[in-house]
């Protein structure tokens, strides 16, 4: 609110006025508080003393004349100190009205200056659950790539360990199909040993001519000598076939355990750098999604924060200044205020200063009037006397 105040530069009480009061203090005639004139001179002219002496009425009404000329001007200004009396008491008032409306104002922006963000936070609230949200199914997204990548790496175990399921079953099928061929060749073998075996008992049996002739060689002997010769090699080769059969064996259980010992040893310490690193991968791929989330976050809260900040800011200069407007009216109303004190500490004195000269005139008057009352009973006394000088006798 802005409130214009009349100040004392158009006040019809000049300086001069004020300047001038001390010096007319002597020759100033004044009206009393009650209204009753009183006429006081500091040049009255005074009675001659002795029988000589008369009244002088000339002088008295000159002297009338001037103290009624002092008498208007004494009540124009004391209607002027009336009038400025109330434009003081109207300043006070306006001056009073004024800080009214100040304090309410104050009062006003203060409580506005607090605004009401329940909205707001509702607002706010309601986007921290959604950002809530929508980081839990980034979890659940991230977790399902997770189980995706563990999915795929599972499948390609199982299919490496088809893979050497299929090594091994050919390696298997190998081995089967040698046995099958050492068991052929054993089964040639003993076939083999039964036909020899025959072949004797059909040479024993049906060997029994009797030949007068020269004496031959002992069949049977020779026969015996060569059952026992094939005996001893098919003996030998099985004998022989059995080592090899039994080392080639051993050979292979041990390459096949050794084989099948380093693979599964290759495949744990492969699964578990494959989950390693893909954990690792996992986790650098969910702090780098998180970065990216906190960072789109960082900066659209710095966005809305400055947004805030500048609107604040712009409330605060606003507010400054008008909290600057009207420190300054009232700073100028202060001054105007602290003016008008001082001019009413001045008229004040210049009152008690009237009224002090409007005393000591009445008395002065009043002093007058008994010694001239007096001097005229003893002039008028004296004038009868020499009138009727016998008049006592």
């Amino acid at each position: 609110p802005s409130l214009c105040i009349q100040t004392l530069c158009s006040f019809p009480l000049s300086h001069s006025y004020r300047a001038s009061v001390p010096h007319k203090a002597h020759s100033v005639t004044g009206v009393s508080l009650r209204g009753a004139p009183r006429i006081s001179s500091s040049t009255m002219r005074t009675v001659s003393s002795g029988y000589g002496g008369g009244f002088d009425l000339s002088a008295a009404l000159d002297q009338s004349t001037m103290h009624l000329n002092e008498k208007a001007t004494m009540q124009n200004l004391n209607d002027r100190l009336a009038s400025y009396l109330e434009k003081v008491r109207s300043l006070e008032a306006a001056n009073a009205k004024l800080e009214i409306q100040i304090r309410e104002y104050y009062e006003k922006k203060g409580p506005a200056a607090e605004r009401d963000y329940s909205n707001y936070w509702a607002i706010i609230n309601d986007l921290k659950n959604k950002v809530h949200l929508k980081h839990f199914f980034f979890l659940k997204l991230i977790r399902f790539e997770h189980e995706l990548i563990m999915r795929q790496s599972v499948e390609a175990d199982i299919t490496n360990l088809r893979r050497l399921l299929d090594h091994t079953t050919l390696t298997k099928a190998d081995l089967e199909m040698q046995i099958e061929s050492l068991q052929d060749e054993l089964a040639y073998l003993k076939k083999n040993h039964a036909d020899l075996a025959a072949l004797r008992s059909q040479l024993t049996g049906h060997v029994s001519v009797e030949v007068d002739a020269a004496p031959q060689p002992d069949l049977n002997k020779i026969l015996d000598e060569i059952r026992a010769q094939y005996e001893a090699i098919t003996d030998k080769h099985r004998r022989d076939q059995e080592i090899w059969f039994n080392e080639k064996s051993a050979v292979l259980s041990k390459e096949v355990a050794l084989s099948t010992e380093t693979i599964q040893t290759s495949k744990t310490e492969i699964s578990d750098l494959r989950r390693t690193l893909q954990g690792l991968e996992i986790e650098l791929q969910s702090q780098l999604s998180m970065k990216a989330a906190l960072e789109n976050t960082l900066t659209e809260t710095d966005a809305r924060y400055s947004a805030m900040l500048a609107s604040y800011q712009s409330t605060i200069n606003m507010l400054e200044v008008e909290i600057s407007n009207v420190r300054t009216s009232i700073e100028h109303q202060g001054q105007e205020y602290k003016m008008l004190l001082d001019i009413k500490s001045r008229l004040e004195q210049e009152i008690a200063t009237y009224r002090s000269l409007l005393e000591s005139e009445e008395s002065r008057y009043d002093t007058w009037i008994c010694e001239g009352q007096q001097k005229a009973a003893t002039v008028s006394g004296t004038n009868i006397k020499q009138e009727d000088p016998f008049a006592a006798n």
